[in-house]
C-alpha cells in the first residue's frame, strides 16, 4: 500500500472504527487477514501486511478472519452486533415522538433487551449516555431549522423532538451560552428567499461525486404515479407518517455538495424521521471514493466506475412501497411494472391535496392492501399469484412479522431468509428489497437476467463466484452492470 505502514499499524492498534472499510491487515504468522477492529489480539508490527482491499489480501494468499469477518460489509458481521444495535437504536430514539425514557423502553421490548442493557450498548459504542446523545443530535437539528428556516422557534422546538418550549430553551441556552432567539435574529436575513408559503427548505449534505442525473433517471423509470413525480431536475413525493401529511420536493443546491429538502410544515412534527428517509432514498451517507477505489480495482468494473464514480444505490422511502414495486416487477419490464403500480396506487392509495396535479395519492397503507381481494388486484391487470403474493406481504408487514424498513433490528440476511417464506417471493426479489430498502451494501440478485447478460451471457452460479471480488459493495457493482452501455437498448432491467 501506498500509505506509510507505521501509521496503519498505529491505526490498527487504535480500532478506531472509522478506519473500518479503508485498509485490511494480513498476519503473517497466522495466514489470517482482518479488518482494522478485529476483538483478537493486535498481531506485532513485523507480522503485518497491509492491503486497500479484501481482494488483494486473499491474491496475496491470506483467508478471512473468522471474528471480524472481513469479507462481508462493515456493520453486518456478528462482532459488529452491539455496533449495529447502538446505531439502530438511537435512530428509533431520534424517530419516536415519546420522551427518552419512554422511547427506550419501547425499543428495548422491540430488541428483546433491557433499557439497562440498552443503555450499556450505547455507551460502549458511542461513548455517551443515550440522553445525551439524543440531546446533542436534537440541538444540532434546532440549529439547522434556526439558521436555514423562518420556522416559529415553538415550532423547531418540537420539530427538532423537545417535548416543550421550556426544555428546548434551557437545553439550548446551557449548551450554546445563549437564547435560539438570539441565533434566529441574526440569521433571518439570510433566509428570506429560502421558505415558500408553508413550506420550508433544508440543506442534506453528501459527500462529492453525486451521480444527481442518474440516480433521477432511476427513480423517474420507476416512480408511483400519483405517490412521485420525477422530473429532470427534482423528485417530489407525498408523506404519511404516523398521523403526519404532506409533500416533499428534493433538488440538487448549488454548489452540488448537498441536496436541498422543500417540505410542508404538516410534517415539522416528524422531522428528525423524514430526514433519515430521505437520506436512505438517496444514499447520501455513501463513502464514493472508498466505494470505487475498491470497485475500480476489478476488470471487469474498472471502466464502469471510472467513467462514473459518483455512483448511488437508489434507496427507498418506504420499505413496503418498495416490496410492493418489487414483486410488481417480477418478470416484466420496467415500463409495465410502473403502469401497474400507478393503477395499484390509485385504487388502494388515500387522496391527498397538494399545489400539484401530479401529487394527489398517498402511498398504499400495508392494512388497505391486506384487507383487499384477488379479483380487485386482477382488474387492474395483476395476476392471480401475484396479487396473492402482495397480500402476504401487507399481511406480514401489518402484523410485524415483518419490516422492511432499514431501522429493522434484523440482519439484512435474516429479512432476505423471511421474505422468501412469503409465497411468490424469491431470492431476486428478496435481494433487490435488501438492496434498496434496507441499505445493505453488499446485496446481489445473482438470478438478474440483465447483471448476467452483462457479464458475459454467465449462468447464476458464475455470477455469484464472479461477484466475490466486489465485496462488500456489490449493490454497488450492480448498479454499474445496470447501467452498462450494452444493456440501456434492452428493457431486461430491474424493477
Amino acid at each position: 500500500m501506498r500509505q506509510e505502514s507505521k501509521s496503519l499499524y498505529k491505526a490498527l492498534l487504535s480500532r478506531d472504527r472509522r478506519f473500518d472499510g479503508l485498509f485490511f491487515v494480513g498476519v503473517a504468522s497466522t495466514g489470517i487477514y482482518c479488518r482494522p477492529i478485529c476483538p483478537a489480539k493486535p498481531p506485532k508490527e513485523v507480522n503485518c501486511r497491509f492491503y486497500n482491499t479484501a481482494q488483494e489480501a486473499e491474491q496475496a494468499g491470506f483467508r478471512p478472519c473468522l471474528r471480524c469477518r472481513p469479507e462481508l460489509a462493515p456493520g453486518s458481521a456478528p462482532v459488529d452486533s452491539s455496533q449495529r444495535i447502538a446505531h439502530l437504536v438511537v435512530q428509533k430514539i431520534e424517530e419516536s415522538t415519546a420522551d427518552e425514557k419512554s422511547a427506550l423502553e419501547t425499543i428495548a421490548a422491540d430488541f428483546e433487551l433491557s433499557s439497562r442493557q440498552i443503555r450499556r450498548v450505547i455507551r460502549k459504542e458511542l461513548g455517551v449516555a443515550p440522553i445525551q446523545l439524543i440531546l446533542t443530535r436534537r440541538l444540532l437539528l434546532a440549529k439547522q431549522l434556526l439558521t436555514e428556516t423562518k420556522l416559529s422557534v415553538t415550532e423547531i422546538a418540537f420539530a427538532s423532538g423537545f417535548s416543550s418550549l421550556r426544555r428546548f430553551n434551557d437545553a439550548f441556552t446551557n449548551r450554546y451560552g445563549m437564547p435560539p432567539t438570539r441565533l434566529r435574529r441574526k440569521a433571518v436575513e439570510d433566509v428570506s428567499t429560502v421558505d415558500g408559503a408553508g413550506t420550508s427548505t433544508l440543506q442534506l449534505s453528501y459527500r462529492p461525486p453525486y451521480d444527481w442525473a442518474g440516480i433521477l433517471a432511476f427513480l423517474k423509470a420507476r416512480e408511483m404515479k400519483g405517490v412521485e413525480w420525477v422530473t429532470e431536475d427534482f423528485y417530489a413525493r407525498t408523506v404519511r407518517l404516523g398521523d403526519a401529511k404532506g409533500w416533499i420536493r428534493i433538488t440538487q443546491g448549488e454548489k452540488k455538495t448537498a441536496l436541498l429538502l422543500e417540505f410542508t410544515h404538516s410534517l415539522a412534527p416528524v422531522l428528525p424521521a423524514l430526514l433519515n428517509r430521505v437520506r436512505n432514498l438517496f444514499d447520501l451517507n455513501a463513502r464514493p471514493e472508498i466505494i470505487s477505489r475498491h470497485l475500480a480495482g476489478d476488470d471487469v468494473l474498472s471502466p464502469l466506475v471510472k467513467a462514473n464514480p459518483g455512483m448511488r444505490v437508489p434507496g427507498a422511502f418506504s420499505g413496503f412501497e418498495m416490496g410492493l414495486r418489487a414483486i410488481l416487477g417480477q418478470q416484466v419490464t420496467v415500463k409495465s411494472a410502473t403502469t401497474v403500480a400507478g393503477r395499484l396506487a390509485a385504487a388502494f392509495g388515500d387522496p391527498i391535496v397538494t399545489p400539484f396535479p401530479e401529487l394527489n395519492r398517498l402511498t398504499p397503507a400495508p392494512e388497505r392492501i391486506a384487507a383487499a381481494r384477488v379479483d380487485q388486484f386482477a382488474r387492474l391487470g395483476i395476476t392471480g399469484a401475484r396479487g396473492k403474493c402482495i397480500m402476504g406481504l401487507a399481511q406480514a408487514q401489518a402484523s410485524g412479522r415483518l419490516s422492511l424498513d432499514s431501522g429493522n433490528h434484523h440482519s439484512p440476511e435474516a429479512t432476505i431468509e423471511r421474505l422468501v417464506e412469503l409465497p411468490g417471493i424469491g431470492r431476486w426479489t428478496a435481494h433487490y428489497i435488501a438492496m434498496r430498502a434496507l441499505r445493505w451494501p453488499d446485496a446481489f440478485p445473482k438470478e438478474d437476467i440483465a447483471v448476467r447478460n452483462n457479464l458475459g451471457g454467465v449462468t447464476s452460479k458464475q455470477a455469484e463466484a464472479m461477484s466475490q471480488a466486489w465485496r462488500p459493495w456489490r449493490s454497488y457493482a450492480v448498479l454499474h452492470i445496470w447501467r452498462h452501455p450494452m444493456q440501456r437498448a434492452k428493457e431486461t432491467k430491474p424493477a
